[in-house]
């Protein structure tokens, strides 16, 4: 089973510009292009967040215009820059899309890999929380089937990274959540092949709760890697990417491919 995983389009209205200075839509639609031309085809596509960059209903008719040529099945959840109410409408053909509250879900139907979606996103702020709601909520739906291989999506990256301007916004767990709270859930069950977010618009991987984390680059800017205490925000406009997960019974196995046209190919590896 392939999995491709985008993240972080920031799509902007038709002739706006993210930021004011890069063109989000025209990569993103890109990345689209370039997912159809994979061989073999992904059997999955997961967006995880920051689809839009304002939450606007401009944007996310945009965003199910680009999206109406991807071939591939497609499972999103919103980041912080998502607004929850019209993400949900946007996406109202999954099926998998709770009818109200926290845009958790799983899709067990997707194929061998079990697909968790845990919405971390506070409505207004930029970091993301576990609430103990969440928490016992993904702690039943894992115990459900817990020998599944299983990948878990989210948007803000439960880890500090030594960037100020990122860590300021990670994911953070609620009062009454104990700080090891989410780790503590994910180590009870192995199965669990990855934990997939987005947010940092770079990528990273860390060991956490037992298996493997790992953020995926954005299809828009990269954020600067600063990791210095009085480091100043910055992006630069880097090659954008994507990350494709190949499932076998032997585990998860993660490339991360650049998106756009390069030289090649040659003949020779």
């Amino acid at each position: 089973m392939w999995i491709a995983q985008v993240s972080d389009p920031h799509l902007r209205p038709e002739g706006v510009l993210y930021q004011s200075v890069f063109d989000t839509n025209a990569a993103f639609a890109a990345a689209v292009r370039q997912l159809n031309d994979l061989s073999p085809q992904p059997d999955l596509v997961l967006l995880t967040g920051d689809v839009v960059d304002l939450g606007q209903p401009e944007e996310y008719a945009l965003a199910r215009e680009i999206l109406s040529a991807l071939r591939a099945p497609l499972l999103a959840i919103p980041g912080n820059h998502d607004a929850r109410e019209a993400f949900r409408a946007a996406f109202a053909g999954q099926a998998h899309l709770p009818a109200d509250g926290p845009i958790h879900f799983v899709a067990a139907d997707a194929g061998p890999v079990r697909v968790v979606a845990l919405d971390v996103t506070v409505p207004g702020r930029h970091h993301g929380e576990v609430t103990a709601d969440a928490l016992a909520w993904l702690d039943g739906v894992l115990a459900a089937e817990p020998e599944r291989p299983t990948v878990l999506m989210m948007h803000q990256p439960p880890l500090a990274c030594g960037v100020p301007y990122l860590d300021a916004y990670r994911c953070r767990m609620a009062d009454g959540v104990a700080p090891d709270g989410l780790a503590r859930v994910v180590a009870r069950y192995p199965a669990i092949e990855r934990v997939l977010c987005g947010h940092v618009h770079r990528q990273m991987q860390m060991r956490f709760g037992g298996t493997l984390l790992v953020t995926a680059p954005s299809t828009a800017t990269s954020i600067a890697l600063r990791p210095y205490a009085d480091a100043a925000p910055a992006s630069f406009a880097e090659p954008p990417g994507f990350l494709l997960h190949h499932w076998r019974p032997e585990g998860l196995l993660t490339h991360s491919l650049a998106i756009g046209r390069f030289p090649g190919p040659y003949p020779f590896a």
